[in-house]
């Protein structure tokens, strides 16, 4: 099973078990963070829209980091202007602990059914 989840402006697909760094969250390390889910695609249908209400992506945060140097210079020709700055993206690595897909509420309500229908 694997979800598709936003965080920081961007979507990831992701498994349990899974590594991935992403931009840097609030919370401490070892601290444990709900993604949002915006796919659920395992056995049988994908779950997405009013599916995904029950269901949960949880992430444990293992570390902080920061992302390569990246260099950006600016350069005008023949008016002797020249301009060179630096970034380092703040980066949160995260190991994506469990998948839970929640019963929907056809389902819910199905068994409920069964049950006043045995029960009586």
């Amino acid at each position: 099973m694997y979800a598709i989840v936003k965080t920081g402006g961007k979507q990831y697909r992701v498994e349990e078990g899974q590594t991935l760094l992403v931009e840097r969250l609030r919370d401490d390390e070892g601290a444990t963070v709900a993604l949002e889910p915006l796919l659920l695609v395992g056995d049988g249908d994908p779950v997405d829209g009013d599916g995904l209400k029950n269901a949960k992506v949880e992430a444990e945060i293992l570390a902080h980091e920061r992302g390569p140097k990246l260099r950006i210079v600016k350069f005008k020709p023949k008016r002797g202007y020249k301009r060179r700055t630096g970034h380092r993206q703040e980066l949160t690595r995260l190991k994506v602990t469990s998948i839970k897909k929640g019963a929907s509420r056809a389902k819910a309500a199905a068994k409920k059914e069964e049950e006043a229908v045995d029960g009586s």
